[in-house]
């Protein structure tokens, strides 16, 4: 059975995402009715080019947080035959980490008007916050790696991936897009996808105390909760709009 703590902080997280949700739909209707010009003079937040830009990035994202939710679904299930697809969490990581570190923002370094120094030590939050999350990416992503092929062994090595989750959904919460129109939607959807992250890296910190406290039972189902959360965000960033 599972454990009371355990089903009220599932339902509790249930909860708060359906209010989020109709909320966050409601916004983004309501913004999409505000011009994305001001004055005349044309910008790239709530431009057609910057809403593709963005959508294209979260929905790359999309992929690639799949593809770590997959493999840790398959992990969850022990099974000797798909042992390979281990791999897939570190390469999806580092291909994450280096797409955001080149081409998250059209803009910065490298590929925009900015140099390094511009971009790294602007007053630009968005841009920073999108750099800090490659780096993220890449350090875990090479951690994963170096498990992989049996380079860290002992439980220590698996804490910097559920520590990136908490991490990372935190600061997604003071994730802003400039002066994009959809400001408030964007928010919304962004605090939808932190909520999602926290609670996905608490329950897979949780694991190895519930194998102790509650048996292989207890710990599957903690087990099952964090790549079942990592695909739900998934499926969130697929879906993301402007």
């Amino acid at each position: 059975m599972i454990p009371t703590s355990q089903f009220y902080f599932g339902a509790t997280l249930i909860l708060v995402l359906s209010l989020f949700t109709p909320v966050a739909a409601q916004l983004r209707d309501h913004d999409h009715a505000v011009t994305h010009h001001s004055a005349g003079v044309p910008r790239w937040e709530g431009s057609v080019e910057g809403i593709a830009y963005s959508q294209f990035n979260h929905h790359l994202a999309a992929a690639f947080v799949l593809l770590i939710g997959l493999s840790e679904l398959l992990a969850a299930f022990a099974l000797r035959s798909l042992a390979w697809t281990r791999f897939l969490l570190p390469a999806a990581m580092l291909a994450a980490g280096g797409y955001l570190l080149g081409w998250s923002d059209h803009d910065a370094w490298p590929i925009g008007s900015l140099s390094f120094a511009q971009t790294f030590a602007a007053d630009d939050l968005e841009i920073q916050q999108h750099k800090l999350y490659a780096l993220f990416f890449l350090s875990v992503g090479t951690v994963e790696a170096l498990r992989w092929l049996g380079k860290i062994p002992g439980p220590a090595g698996a804490l910097p991936l559920p520590i990136l989750a908490i991490v990372a959904g935190l600061l997604l919460f003071a994730h802003e897009h400039g002066n994009n129109p959809a400001a408030h939607s964007i928010a919304m959807n962004h605090m939808i996808m932190g909520t999602i992250a926290i609670a996905a890296g608490f329950f897979r910190l949780a694991a190895p105390a519930s194998l102790r406290r509650d048996g292989l039972a207890g710990h599957r189902v903690w087990q099952f909760a964090w790549p079942g959360l990592i695909l739900l965000l998934g499926v969130q960033l697929l879906l993301y709009t402007e």
